[in-house]
């Protein structure tokens, strides 16, 4: 008899550890699965947008964390923060390194989400692991008719971590170069527009038009259904990554102008479709041409005459 109430226990738990497994919200996440965890379990919400926009109305109990703590200088606004600035601001957000994480942004549009990838890809380097992004962000929220808060934050109590960066997802500057001097076998994707990688047009903080050699395009928004575009597409993804060739086992380095369309390719790649070998190069063709480094498509002198005239950069 005691083994037979031991089995239906044992067949008891197994039947309920499912139920805890689906803890983990990411990748991608919706707002009825984060309004069920807010309910049952801890999760921090970090609200990305302006301080303005997070207290005209925001999802209840998030915390306002906005892009530009995520961010480098107006000169290179793709670079890294700082390990030192990063745990500051984490700590101030009571973040740990176990911490359950709901990534919000606006939801207006493809390049919108880029903001949202590039926290979530940060957070990551920095040690958190359960991470997700609300796909279509807080427009996608309201949409669902979920409730919205207004006004100043909550109080927070500080947390005690400290951020070491893990290098496995980002490319620096010294990584690319070895890749366009031939000594890296990994693929460079500019997540930019065509006229970018052309070098029609450029950042305003970029030396110069232009991209790294030896690389293709695949622009961010691809990733983004035409009937919602504001909403990321995971089987549009792994379909899209089929067609085009990206693959596991692939060796892949994802930029853009400043680390945030970039951003997206490298969600997209990395988290979606699973192919583990996808860095980012957070400064991009900003940091880049900066340099003084080798480029590709850069325009003649009498084209960057005639683009500066004509106002493409």
């Amino acid at each position: 008899m005691f083994d037979m109430f031991r089995k239906l226990g044992l067949a008891a738990a197994l039947a309920v550890a499912p139920l805890t497994a689906v803890a983990q919200l990411g990748p991608l996440t919706d707002p009825d699965a984060v309004a069920q965890a807010q309910a049952t379990q801890e999760v921090i919400v970090l609200d990305i947008r302006t301080g303005a926009d997070y207290e005209a109305g925001h999802i209840p109990g998030a915390l306002p964390a906005p892009y530009g703590l995520f961010r480098g200088p107006a000169e290179n606004p793709g670079e890294l923060v700082a390990e030192a600035a990063m745990t500051d601001v984490l700590r101030n957000l009571g973040v740990t390194e176990g911490s359950q994480i709901v990534v919000v942004h606006q939801g207006s549009d493809q390049t919108d989400f880029g903001a949202a990838a590039r926290v979530y890809w940060t957070l990551k380097s920095s040690g958190i692991q359960d991470l997700a992004i609300l796909n279509g962000g807080m427009n996608a929220w309201q949409q669902a008719g979920k409730p919205v808060e207004k006004g100043a934050a909550k109080t927070i109590t500080p947390s005690t971590i400290t951020v070491t960066y893990d290098p496995t997802w980002t490319a620096t500057r010294e990584d690319v170069k070895a890749i366009v001097d031939g000594k890296d076998s990994a693929e460079l994707i500019d997540a930019r527009p065509e006229a970018f990688w052309k070098g029609e047009t450029k950042h305003a903080a970029a030396a110069k038009p232009g991209t790294l050699p030896q690389s293709r395009y695949f622009t961010h928004d691809r990733w983004f259904g035409q009937d919602e575009p504001a909403l990321i597409k995971p089987d549009l993804i792994r379909e899209l990554a089929a067609q085009n060739g990206f693959e596991a086992g692939d060796r892949l380095v994802s930029f853009c102008n400043t680390g945030h369309w970039a951003a997206t390719n490298w969600f997209a790649l990395s988290e979606v479709a699973g192919i583990e070998g996808v860095r980012m190069y957070p400064e991009s063709m900003v940091g880049w041409s900066n340099s003084g480094y080798e480029m590709a498509n850069v325009p003649g002198l009498f084209q960057n005459l005639l683009n500066k005239i004509t106002g493409k950069y």
